[in-house]
Formats: C-alpha cells, sequence, structure tokens
C-alpha cells in the first residue's frame, strides 16, 4: 500500500510502497479516512536536531487520524467493525506506577505513533483497541482526524475550573485556537489571546476569542493592566515563547492558576520564582491527554457543550499533496490540514 514515510534521514517526506500492517493480539486495523497534519509531523519533515535523535527512517508518520475498523483481534471486545474511531497517539504500558495511579499521560515507558513506530498516514493502521476512540456521531470526520491534539488543548484548558473565570491564552496556534472554543463552551467569562500572526488573530476571532493583543503591535503587559487590573484567574501558556511565559506570571492573580503546555527552545527560562510563590500561583506542567480522562471529556464538549471547532480547518486537501501542505505549514498560512485517504491505494 502507499504510505506517507520519512523514507530517509534528510529533509522532506516521500509517498513510499510499504506491506499492509497485520493485526496483532489486541489491537484493531482500521481503514483510514483522514489525517491531520501537526508541529510534529513538522519536525520530522524538516529533520531538525529532535528528528535527527529521535526518528530512524524509515518511518510511517501521522498520529492525528481517522477511519472505520474493518478488523479485531479475537481477544478484543470493545470495538467491532464498522466503528468509526480516532486514533490516540500515545501507546502506554498499563503496567508502570503512573499508570497504575491513572497517570497514564506521563507513562514511562510511552512509544508514540508515527515517532517510535509506525503511524497511520497510509491506506490502513493497526493501533492497540485502547488506542481507537470511538468517535461520537456529533463529531465531524475532518475534526475527528485531530481529536488526538483537541485533546491537548482540553487537558490544559480543564486542568482547573473554567466556568466564569478569565482566560488568558498565549499563543493563536492550533493547540491554542482549540482552547479558545473549549474555554468558551465551558462558558469563561472572558478569554484574551496573544498573536504576532495576522492570519492566526483572524482564526481566533472567528473562534470567538473577546480580546487579541498582538505583542509586536502593542504593549500587550499594559494592555492586560487595563483590561484586568487584579490579573485573569488562568494563564493558558501554549506558545513557548519566554516573554510569554513571564506575561502569564505576571497577569495571573494571586491565587490563580498558570498551564503551561508550549515548549520552550531553549530547556532552561529565567522566571521571577518569587513571584510565583508569594502570589500563590498553582503552576502546572501539561503534556498529552489525560488517559482516558480527557477523551471523555472531548465527547462531552462536543455532544453537550456544542464544541465547534471547524473555522480552526483552513485547508482539505488529497494525501499526496502532503508536501506543498508541510511548505505551507511553515510559513505560518493555514490553521488545521486534513488530508484526505480516501483514495489511498
Amino acid at each position: 500500500m502507499k504510505a506517507i514515510a520519512k523514507a530517509r534521514p534528510a529533509p522532506g517526506v516521500e509517498l513510499i510502497d510499504v506491506p499492509e500492517p497485520m493485526l496483532k493480539p489486541g489491537h484493531v486495523k482500521i481503514r483510514v479516512e483522514k489525517g491531520s497534519v501537526c508541529g510534529t509531523d513538522l519536525h520530522i519533515f524538516s529533520w531538525d536536531h529532535w528528528a535527527q535523535g529521535r526518528i530512524h527512517p524509515p518511518r510511517v508518520i501521522g498520529h492525528e487520524f481517522c477511519g472505520t475498523v474493518v478488523e479485531v483481534a479475537e481477544d478484543v471486545s470493545t470495538h467491532k467493525v464498522g466503528d468509526f474511531v480516532a486514533s490516540e497517539s500515545h501507546i502506554v504500558c498499563g503496567h508502570c506506577k503512573q499508570c497504575l495511579n491513572g497517570q497514564g499521560h506521563v507513562c514511562v515507558n510511552t512509544v508514540i505513533l508515527g515517532v517510535d513506530v509506525d503511524g497511520g498516514f497510509g491506506k490502513y493502521a493497526v493501533l492497540p483497541a485502547q488506542n481507537a476512540r470511538l468517535v461520537p456521531s456529533a463529531v465531524p470526520r475532518k475534526i475527528a482526524s485531530m481529536l488526538d491534539a483537541v485533546g491537548n488543548g482540553v487537558h490544559t484548558a480543564l486542568a482547573g475550573p473554567v466556568e466564569g473565570r478569565t482566560i488568558l491564552i498565549t499563543g493563536m496556534g492550533p493547540i491554542g485556537l482549540f482552547a479558545v472554543g473549549v474555554c468558551k463552551a465551558m462558558g469563561a467569562s472572558k478569554v484574551y489571546g496573544t498573536e504576532v500572526s495576522p492570519f492566526r488573530i483572524g482564526l481566533a476571532e472567528q473562534m470567538g476569542v473577546d480580546v487579541v493583543l498582538n505583542p509586536t503591535k502593542v504593549d500587550a503587559a499594559a494592555e492586560l493592566s487595563k483590561l484586568e487590573p487584579l490579573g485573569v484567574d488562568v494563564s493558558l501558556e501554549m506558545s513557548g515563547h519566554p516573554s510569554a511565559l513571564t506575561l502569564s506570571i505576571d497577569h495571573t492573580r494571586p491565587g490563580g492558576r498558570v498551564s503551561l503546555l508550549g515548549v520552550y527552545p531553549e530547556n532552561s527560562e529565567a522566571v521571577d520564582i518569587n513571584k510565583v510563590i508569594f502570589k500563590g500561583l498553582d503552576v502546572q506542567g501539561i503534556v498529552g491527554r489525560r488517559l482516558w480522562e480527557t477523551w471523555d471529556q472531548m465527547s462531552s464538549l462536543f455532544t453537550e457543550r456544542g464544541l465547534d471547532l471547524t473555522p480552526i480547518v483552513t485547508h482539505e486537501v488529497p494525501y499526496t499533496e502532503v508536501s506543498p501542505t508541510m511548505e505551507m505549514l511553515l510559513q505560518g498560512q493555514a490553521g488545521k490540514i486534513v488530508l484526505d485517504f480516501a483514495d489511498a491505494e
């Protein structure tokens, strides 16, 4: 079958012929319908330092995808042929201390689809049954393809109370945009954002953000002080930019929450730690989705809260156009791009 792969240790990805994956115990096989390109795929495409140290070509990429179950292992009772599912990319062991304590999102033995093992950017994919998450009918197919990424926004936003709170979200990339939708659906009183890209500012406005501040055009700190002189209740740092970390700590009220999802270019960042202490801030590191609480929360958001993320999908293209798609994302001229695998061979 054809699949999108990192075929060689160099920039780019290729459409190559690979064997059709075989069903294994505890797994299901799905006919992939749609996939979504994410930041990890861009790292692999660019063949940056992280990718060079982590990816071992040839590797079928793609960890955000959805499709229909076509085959189920004999020892699997949770799924049946015909089920529509979305991928959870983190394959966890189930027996480490974290997994046994309901913290599978930080399993020390995590294996990632499309990174450590072959992913889903092909006609078929085989994955552990628990990683094939049943999708409510209320979720559009194109959104189902990216639920793995949506879960990052849900996990970050719902790591504490949201209803009636004032929220600052730094960075209007796809995850930040998801978080805007989640916070609005959960009844936040105000949602503020920061972003430098005019394209993404437009998407944030479509998602219902109350105010977006462009730090290259205005003094974001001064504007936030005017908007919320006592500080916001919650800051969700999604950008990975050092200045956003400072902004979040400075403009979250005493006793507020700062949830950090953005990954920083350097491993060490300077923060006013005494301000964190004396303000009594609840500072959280966020990674992945809480397994499986976040998936249940996502289902509820779509079926009970009317969460609508469709404005974030700016392009839908055939899977064969993956390379120009990557270039478009690198230029910052897209939100989420969905690949269509309906005609995959």
